[in-house]
């Protein structure tokens, strides 16, 4: 059946393509065998869509779930991810509570290595279940295979070659992972490298990320997005005022708002004409205001690097997906 691609996205933009519905695992594997060039799509959080819609079908992993083995959990790939971190607080399970808010599925968190406030999904991943799409062989890999990075995954840098069918998580019982991250840390009250209880690191989260308009809301349009357009990136030297963390190969990891915010992008800047603008909240994140298109996002995307490239010389990277467009 052919849909649009914004009924089925974050950002509500792209147009029509083929799309199918996987409920269990045995039906995503039979698809995936079955039409070999037929794009994967979880929840749609991630992915911005050509307005003319893509010649590939689509299938929508919701085969949702996990069972538990001592302080690890199988979780299946179409499980929304929000939902799995919720039901691990409440039973006093650690290592993901920062995550929260995070829209999506379970299955795309380990593609982009997921993260926020300190936290990145790769550290409490214990395995996947992984199908290679070339040789229709379904394999279990331990984390290290998929060979973690920021923001990134040997998936990410494979497109098309591998889908997650499902994720192994360590989650012991305790209070939260050490709090890295500054602002959380603060919010909370307790000093960087201290924890707190779970609850109250996912309200505090919740809250945090609801400031920047990063928990899906119908009624804030500052929620269509795909979250953070742009990676922070690497460099050699960080401009003058800009923050920066020190990274184990000598570079420094630098802020993409920042960035974007001292090169004459600020809260709310659009094109003429155009109804997609930087969020009101946050720079980092593209708002579709209500009927907008990917080419409008795009050229704003484009503006917007343009800008930073020629005030710094930084050249910033997309982190959703394209599908049948290109930055």
């Amino acid at each position: 059946m052919r849909r649009a691609l914004s009924e089925f996205t974050t950002i509500r933009l792209g147009g029509d393509a083929s799309v199918f519905e996987a409920t269990t695992q045995a039906e995503l594997v039979e698809v995936l065998r079955d039409a070999p060039d037929i794009r994967v799509l979880g929840g749609g959080s991630n992915v911005v869509a050509a307005d003319e819609g893509i010649r590939e079908p689509v299938v929508r992993i919701t085969a949702s779930g996990w069972t538990q083995h001592d302080d690890q959990f199988i979780v299946a790939a179409g499980t929304p991810w929000d939902e799995f971190v919720a039901a691990m607080i409440e039973t006093g399970r650690c290592g993901i509570e920062a995550l929260s808010g995070i829209p999506g599925s379970t299955g795309a968190t380990p593609i982009q290595n997921v993260g926020a406030y300190g936290q990145e999904v790769s550290e409490t991943i214990a395995g996947l279940r992984v199908l290679d799409r070339r040789s229709a062989e379904i394999t279990t890999w331990p984390a290290a295979r998929a060979d973690f990075g920021y923001r990134d995954s040997l998936f990410k840098r494979n497109p098309g070659a591998y889908v997650v069918l499902a994720v192994a998580f360590d989650l012991p019982k305790g209070l939260s992972a050490p709090i890295k991250y500054a602002e959380l840390a603060r919010e909370l009250g307790v000093e960087t490298g201290r924890r707190a209880p779970l609850r109250n690191v996912r309200e505090t989260v919740l809250r945090l990320r609801a400031g920047k308009g990063m928990v899906l809301d119908a009624e804030d349009p500052d929620t269509c997005s795909v979250g953070s357009f742009f990676t922070n990136p690497f460099v050699e030297v960080v401009p003058e005022g800009a923050p920066g963390w020190a990274q184990p190969d000598g570079r420094s990891k630098t802020s993409a708002a920042w960035l974007i915010e001292n090169a004459g992008v600020h809260k709310g800047f659009r094109l003429p004409g155009a109804q997609v603008a930087v969020s009101s909240k946050h720079t980092l994140a593209l708002t579709n205001r209500g009927g907008g298109t990917t080419a409008q996002l795009l050229d704003l995307a484009r503006e917007i690097r343009s800008r930073v490239e020629g005030r710094f010389g930084i050249t910033l990277e997309p982190e959703p997906v394209l599908w049948g467009c290109s930055l």
